[in-house]
């Protein structure tokens, strides 16, 4: 059956054409069932213990018959102590298979769980980052780890409640052994309920896809507001009450879903409850004719209202089933709708490793490139926006034909318009995206011929914005070599202008950086994002605006650091300082998605061209500006006001 849920609020309409649907395809149930086949020896094991346990709780109204027809109405005392005492022993048995039972379908069901969590999580990381600049990060947590984490609970409680299925299965063929007549006349009642039976099973389906999706909605605005950035912005510039009436509709939506799903749940249960007790009371009508009549004693009926309550017993706890199983087909379809997007970017099976022991050149021939779309890097179900996204849209070329050389060890700035493509230019670099024509080389091997983990070695990137964990410094800075030594961490540090502040905390290297590393300042998180740099050692260095927005004092003191980081490295700058630029090799004007000009700063500025027009109109004071320094140290030093830039944006 499909299933068609709405992103957006709780409506719902199986035929509104609202592309922003998810549906529970057909094959579902048959790929959830291909992770029970490393499991095959367990769940043997569990049938075997189910049919055991089944057995024992059958014998049992066996047992009260021979105590009821040939115990006590014969005063056989004997008979009586022992069949009581036979019953006692299996009632242990009973309960000792149950614990075993439990035991089994908890690892068979953790171990199915395991086994699609790393599976999701490994695919997740493979994707290219343009699926991560669409996703709502709360959303995919929640895709990943909470409903997860509900389809492992449920998933656990639907095995043990497979043991009454194979009960009511040996209750059935034990009630027919004992009174076919009887038998037949209690399952008639069955068909009355089955219809109406499934359609509730469709309703429960549906609300348990719209619930997941209504918490995840959730979950991503909450990460969003309360992360420390989304929690200032909203302090700043939060309507606190359009914000909270906002969260209240959510969680309105959630409850009311919940209530939902509890009726309906209920329902099954009590359409199987009377089932139970019409059933009962026909085998106690009929069944106490047939005695009267002779055609068999007490103590078969007896035994036969006890099955039946062992027959109606597990058929009422499948019910519950009913619901549990379509909770967790939903729960797996919505992890399989992930992992079915699949990655743009793949490494090739025949991909080589990169020379690591020299720095490589890098080239770009004839490249163009656009920004894939939504349609192909992302889920509607992942970004859940407020506005609709379009389906077939078409995304413009941001590099056009783009062709330049960068010579090993030399350093390449890139200069130009904001929107340029600059940014690009060094994504494609470290092969967060690949070219939609043309060729990107490193060291002579197209990018895409290479392992992922010798680019990741190659290239070592400090953007703008720099990134770190909520942990201490010393991980933000081993996440680059975990292997590195405590003398190795001070010498990067050192390099990178850090360390003193470093060594002045009072935890020094185990001082926690914060959320997103919000507990340093700007100039100091990018001095820390050099540092993990220099303790990686790439031996190409990607630099996107990593001085932009510091004050002085920060910026000469990242300057510094990067005249380190830089050395003896094949470097491509976005360059924003004017002492970059005029120590680079080569200067790229990129405008338009193409290289418009290259040459020195010298070169340049006397073609008269975009750069040097880029150049007057940056500077408030040309003379101040264009003025070389005299010493090479004066570059570490900071400009006089107005700051000397180049930057023009990304």
């Amino acid at each position: 059956m499909d299933m068609v849920l709405r992103f957006e609020g709780v409506d719902k309409s199986e035929n509104d054409p609202d592309p922003w649907v998810t549906t529970v395809r057909k094959g579902t149930l048959r790929r959830v069932l291909g992770y029970f086949r490393p499991h095959v020896g367990k769940v043997a094991l569990f049938g075997l213990v189910a049919v055991l346990e089944s057995l024992i709780v059958v014998a049992t109204p066996l047992l009260l018959k021979e105590l009821i027809d040939n115990g006590i109405e014969k005063n056989d005392l004997g008979l009586v102590i022992w069949m009581a005492a036979l019953t006692a022993v299996l009632a242990v048995l009973a309960a000792g298979l149950t614990l075993v039972s439990g035991y089994i379908s908890g690892k068979i069901g953790e171990g199915i769980t395991y086994d699609l969590r790393v599976q999701a999580l490994d695919h997740v990381r493979r994707l290219p980052i343009a699926f991560f600049t669409r996703t709502q990060t709360g959303v995919l947590v929640g895709r990943l780890h909470t409903e997860l984490i509900m389809a492992q609970q449920h998933f656990t409680g639907l095995l043990m409640a497979t043991t009454s299925l194979v009960m009511a299965l040996v209750v059935l063929i034990e009630l027919f052994y004992l009174s076919w007549l009887v038998a037949v006349i209690s399952l008639a009642l069955i068909p009355l309920f089955l219809v109406p039976w499934v359609r509730v099973g469709r309703v429960i389906q549906r609300l348990s896809g719209r619930q997941m999706d209504a918490n995840t909605g959730l979950g991503g605005l909450l990460q969003e507001r309360f992360n420390v950035q989304g929690a200032m912005l909203s302090k700043l510039f939060g309507r606190p009450n359009e914000e909270m009436a906002e969260f209240e509709d959510r969680a309105s939506g959630i409850r009311k879903i919940g209530v939902s799903l509890s009726v309906w749940g209920r329902m099954a249960f009590v359409m199987m409850a009377l089932m139970a007790s019409l059933a009962t009371a026909l085998v106690y009508g009929v069944g106490g004719g047939l005695v009267l009549a002779g055609a068999f004693q007490v103590g078969t009926l007896v035994a036969i209202a006890t099955l039946l309550g062992r027959l109606f017993g597990p058929i009422t706890q499948l019910s519950g089933m009913q619901e549990l199983f379509q909770t967790v087909v939903v729960s797996f379809s919505r992890v399989f709708e992930l992992l079915d997007l699949k990655p743009l970017i793949q490494e090739r099976p025949d991909a080589v490793k990169l020379d690591k022991d020299v720095a490589p050149d890098i080239e770009f021939e004839n490249v163009s490139f656009r920004y894939p779309t939504a349609d192909e890097v992302s889920l509607a179900s992942l970004e859940h926006l407020k506005a609709k996204r379009e389906r077939g849209e078409v995304t413009p070329d941001v590099l056009r034909d783009v062709s330049f050389h960068v010579q090993a060890g030399t350093l390449t700035a890139l200069v130009g318009p904001s929107g340029a493509g600059k940014s690009t230019i060094t994504h494609l670099v470290s092969r967060l995206y690949d070219p939609n024509s043309g060729t990107v080389r490193v060291g002579g091997h197209d990018l895409r011929d290479l392992t992922f983990d010798s680019i990741r070695e190659a290239v070592g990137v400090v953007s703008q914005d720099a990134y770190l964990f909520h942990d201490t410094i010393r991980e933000n800075l081993l996440y680059a070599r975990p292997t590195a030594t405590e003398d190795e961490l001070i010498e990067a540090c050192k390099g990178a202008q850090i360390w003193d502040l470093i060594e002045s905390l009072p935890l020094g290297l185990d001082t926690v950086t914060g959320d997103r590393g919000y507990r340093m300042s700007g100039g100091e998180k990018q001095r820390l994002a050099i540092a993990r740099l220099l303790l990686k050692e790439p031996r190409i260095v990607v630099l996107d605006e990593a001085t932009a927005h510091l004050d002085s004092e920060s910026e000469a003191a990242v300057q510094r650091a990067l005249k380190t980081a830089l050395r003896s490295r094949t470097s491509l700058v976005i360059a924003h300082r004017l002492s970059t630029i005029r120590e680079a090799d080569q200067i790229l004007v990129i405008d338009g998605g193409g290289v418009r000009e290259r040459g020195t700063h010298d070169e340049l500025m006397a073609k008269g061209g975009l750069y040097a027009e880029l150049y007057h109109t940056q500077f408030a004071d040309p003379r101040i500006n264009e003025a070389k320094p005299e010493r090479e140290d004066e570059l570490d030093e900071p400009e006089p006001e107005p700051v000397a830039y180049m930057g023009f944006g990304g």
